[in-house]
């Protein structure tokens, strides 16, 4: 298996050569990785792939990670029942 055909998002089962693609296309955002291969879009959010896509953008690039924008985060970030909301603010569903 060569370096390219390595898995970096699983939940979506987006490669390193699918993101680097990516990349050469002009997606330089962990946001626009996303939106054109759907990486961090699985069940777990990007928890998983998140810091290897803003490596591979890094290196890819020639920036530090520190460089590349972070991922924005849309609540709730983990599930949750509607009936814990309800209770928060003191109201019964």
């Amino acid at each position: 298996m060569s370096d390219d055909d390595i898995v970096i998002c699983r939940c979506e089962e987006i490669t390193k050569k699918e993101i680097v693609a990516a990349i050469e296309a002009g997606a330089d955002t962990i946001a626009a990785i996303r939106r054109m291969t759907r990486a961090g879009m699985g069940l777990c959010q990007g928890r998983t792939c998140r810091t290897l896509i803003m490596r591979i953008i890094a290196e890819t690039k020639q920036k530090k990670v520190d460089a590349i924008l972070p991922a924005t985060f849309r609540g709730p970030v983990r599930p949750m029942k509607i009936e814990s909301l309800c209770s928060a603010e003191g109201k019964n569903c």
